[in-house]
């Protein structure tokens, strides 16, 4: 297992991308939970902290397509850094303004999150030119989601330490600060600096042309409502049982589940349709989540938090796979980006959903949210199975790709690897 892991680590630029992109994502893995915890401090309501994590959702939702096909449109370095720096700008102006006049919260996380670098996307698509064989870009896919569970792991140790060591408001400036820093790292790498989309077919849906791509989009709104509900279902378990630690401790489990469920998925090779293979993948997540509802005793709900998490890398690394199958030629980072968006925006629905429910039943009902989050993922993929079956094979190439681009799969790597496919 670890050789394979090393074996792409080792690979020129690898680790300072992985490294660089993921510590550029600190800020938005953690803004729903930094969010929550501020808002709570300077006395809102669970109401009004979901309120205000769904709009960073929602504005994050937005502003990564946008971000996503500019980048493919004018290169990594010219959108990547500028949008980190006015992202972090934002959340710096709702930690110092504070809930004090709430039209000002509401428009400085929504300018935080519709600047949020699309830096995830940006690393799938460097992906095929720095490792250049088909079995280590999909290996670095699952690397790729391990490393989020590692950053989902100790992201809400960090918030949750600063927050006991300063402040709240002290969170969101210093996790923001950090990931201006990572940001930086990526766009200055050389494969960011001279990194060139293929040439596209100019189309107004751009990637949201392609059936497939839009079936799993929509399974994954419902992955990302389960994730979101849990952010405020754990704050009010944590409330619960009088201990801020505990929330921490939730969502460190959760991370660390998808972190061993992430290795073992990415240490063997796998064959077959990756579109069934992911139906499988989030039948499980979907019954992980179930027995949170049970809401026992704090080791054993940590316990279940654990179990929970296992299939979410999997499915994760799975959905990149399969993004790659479907996307059309020349919008492979924003097709990434659609994935991230679709999740943000399930994700705010999420967290929407679960602080009124916390309000109106309990906290057992928040963690129902999450099942029902997940079942319904099940069901989407279920449903769209026909159009999800296979790939379309694509035409030959009409136009000449610029050397080293994103969708230049014959000349970048191994013959007959494709991640940009027409639709």
């Amino acid at each position: 297992m670890a050789a394979g892991y090393l074996d792409i680590l080792r690979a020129r630029h690898a680790a300072r991308l992985l490294t660089g992109t993921l510590v550029g994502r600190l800020p938005n893995g953690t803004a729903h939970i930094a969010i929550v915890l501020f808002t709570r401090a300077e006395g809102g309501s669970y109401t009004l902290a979901g309120a205000l994590a769904a709009a960073y959702g929602l504005a994050t939702a937005v502003g990564q397509p946008l971000l996503g096909r500019a980048v493919d449109l004018y290169g990594q370095p010219r959108v990547q850094f500028p949008a980190a720096v006015l992202s972090a700008l934002g959340m710096a102006l709702f930690a110092v303004a504070g809930l004090g006049s709430l039209p000002l919260a509401y428009a400085a996380v929504v300018l935080a999150g519709v600047a949020t670098p699309p830096l995830e996307g940006g690393l799938r698509a460097l992906w095929p030119t720095v490792l250049k064989r088909e079995d280590r870009v999909h290996r670095a896919y699952a690397l790729d989601a391990v490393a989020q569970e590692i950053m989902f792991t100790v992201g809400p140790l960090l918030v949750t330490l600063l927050v006991s060591l300063w402040s709240p408001a002290a969170a969101l400036l210093v996790i923001n600060a950090v990931g201006v820093l990572g940001a930086l790292s990526v766009v200055l790498s050389e494969p960011s600096r001279t990194w060139r989309s293929a040439p596209r077919e100019a189309h107004w849906l751009g990637a949201l042309r392609s059936p497939g791509l839009l079936a799993l989009l929509g399974a994954f709104f419902f992955v990302g409502l389960a994730l979101g509900s849990i952010t405020v279902a754990g704050v009010a378990y944590a409330d619960d049982h009088g201990r801020e630690s505990v929330y921490g401790w939730l969502m460190a489990a959760l991370g660390l589940g998808a972190l061993i469920g992430g290795l073992g998925y990415g240490a063997r090779q796998w064959s077959g349709e990756p579109e069934k293979r992911l139906r499988v993948i989030v039948a499980l997540l979907a019954l992980g989540y179930l027995p949170l509802m049970l809401t026992p005793s704090v080791p054993a709900m940590t316990a279940l938090a654990a179990l929970a998490g296992v299939f979410l890398a999997p499915a994760i690394a799975c959905s990149f796979i399969v993004v790659d199958r479907h996307a059309p030629r020349g919008t492979v980072t924003e097709a990434f980006s659609w994935l991230v968006t679709t999740f943000g925006v399930g994700a705010a629905v999420g967290t929407a959903a679960a602080g009124p429910a916390v309000e109106l039943g309990s906290t057992a009902w928040s963690f129902a949210v999450a099942g029902a989050g997940g079942v319904a993922a099940l069901a989407v993929l279920l449903a769209t199975g026909r159009v999800l079956r296979g790939a379309p094979v694509p035409p030959a190439p009409t136009a000449q790709v610029v050397a080293g681009s994103e969708n230049d799969r014959n000349g970048a790597v191994e013959p007959g690897f494709s991640t940009g496919r027409e639709a």
